[in-house]
């Protein structure tokens, strides 16, 4: 391999030029909300003219970012039954999070990456999308948090959603020095440090093997400033990545207690009867099923679902509780999007209505998302709290 050469003292500024294997590679810094950062990218390809431009998006993200009416394309009920509802509401927290910024200092999210690859193709450079999919980046993520960290996970992308008033542009410059994603979840990456290594580090290694083996002797890479570390760390070697693709199968902690809640709870109610009688065996059945649907009502309420939903969630929750193959907010969800169905007009104003915490509420398709997670936190917290009632009634 030839040696490695690095210099970051150039005309361009925010960019690595380095020599790999006899080729030259950009490795071009940004701020994914940021005015400075397309005139940047602009300038580099049209004066370095690359024969490829890679780019920090997946295929999702890509489609994402080049064509406004995705969103026409979900279908709600499918991703309630895929199990995908409270991935895809963080992710529509986090886009909110981005575009907010980007209307507020006039520049569309992702700019740099729709100019890098617009000049690419006006030049016939390869285009090569270089991210790891987003959803396997949640998904490798989301199996190393738990149930309460996911929901911490939401109000934080909410509260950073409500706190974009008090950023300023200087502060948009000082964004570079993360990747967005880690800068929303920065608080839950306290409680769980194995996020970084997914978010970041994996991401660092992914892109760089991507842009390594991109073709053609001059290369361009547009990424955010946050990975160039990570990028030119394992950009000198050449990797196998296919591990990162893909996601791993739940724990087997996380099996076990699907399972074990709802048998502790079948055999307190059987001690119930055997030790305390029949009374306290009916009581404890009564409060079971009374504070845990009360609580997945709540949740319902909370989401300001349909009456219909939330007579649901009351009636569905005591019984999925015990049942490990199905949660009560999927139930509520599925019936909430039948009773108050999205229309097209919903999922054309997604888009616009996801930049308010109002928004997400008014709009019938978030709505639904937002009955499943609430729903299940409810029902969740209904069960912590009727445990320790039902075990007082056993032993009384």
């Amino acid at each position: 391999m030839d040696e490695t050469k690095v210099n970051t003292n150039n005309q361009y500024g925010d960019l690595t030029r380095m020599i790999i294997d006899g080729r030259e590679i950009l490795l071009v810094g940004t701020a994914h909300v940021s005015k400075a950062s397309v005139e940047l990218v602009e300038k580099v390809i049209r004066e370095e003219r690359p024969d490829t431009v890679c780019v920090e998006l997946c295929r999702s993200r890509y489609q994402a970012v080049m064509q406004k009416d995705q969103w026409r394309e979900m279908d709600i009920i499918k991703v309630i039954r895929e199990k995908k509802s409270f991935m895809l509401l963080a992710s529509l927290m986090l886009a909110a999070f981005q575009k907010k910024i980007g209307e507020k200092f006039g520049v569309r999210p992702g700019q740099e990456m729709i100019t890098a690859i617009e000049i690419a193709k006006a030049q016939e450079a390869e285009i090569c999308l270089a991210d790891r999919d987003i959803s396997v980046t949640l998904s490798r993520a989301w199996r190393h948090m738990g149930f309460w960290s996911r929901i911490k996970m939401l109000f934080q992308l909410l509260i950073s959603m409500g706190g974009v008033d008090d950023i300023e542009e200087k502060d948009i410059e000082q964004m570079k020095e993360a990747d967005m994603l880690e800068s929303v979840l920065a608080e839950v990456e306290k409680s769980h440090p194995e996020l970084r290594r997914i978010l970041i580090d994996e991401r660092d290694q992914y892109l760089a093997q991507k842009i390594r083996t991109a073709a053609g002797p001059k290369i361009v890479a547009v990424v955010g400033a946050g990975h160039v570390p990570g990028i030119q760390r394992h950009i000198e070697k050449n990797q196998n990545i296919d591990a990162l693709d893909i996601v791993p199968p739940k724990g087997n902690m996380g099996k076990v207690l699907k399972w074990l809640i709802p048998a502790i709870i079948v055999v307190m109610v059987a001690a119930g009867f055997f030790f305390g009688g029949v009374e306290a065996g009916k009581n404890m059945i009564f409060w079971w099923i009374a504070v845990n649907g009360i609580f997945a009502g709540i949740g319902a309420i909370l989401a300001f679902g349909h009456p219909l939903t939330i007579l649901t969630a009351v009636v569905a929750a005591p019984v999925t509780s015990l049942n490990p193959m199905i949660a009560a907010g999927w139930v509520a969800g599925l019936v909430e999007a039948l009773v108050k169905t999205p229309k097209v007009r919903d999922l054309e104003n997604l888009s616009s209505d996801i930049m308010s915490v109002r928004g997400f509420w008014r709009n019938k398709a978030t709505r639904v998302l937002l009955v499943v997670v609430f729903t299940n936190l409810g029902s969740s917290i209904g069960t912590f709290v009727a445990l320790p009632m039902m075990m007082r009634m056993m032993g009384s």
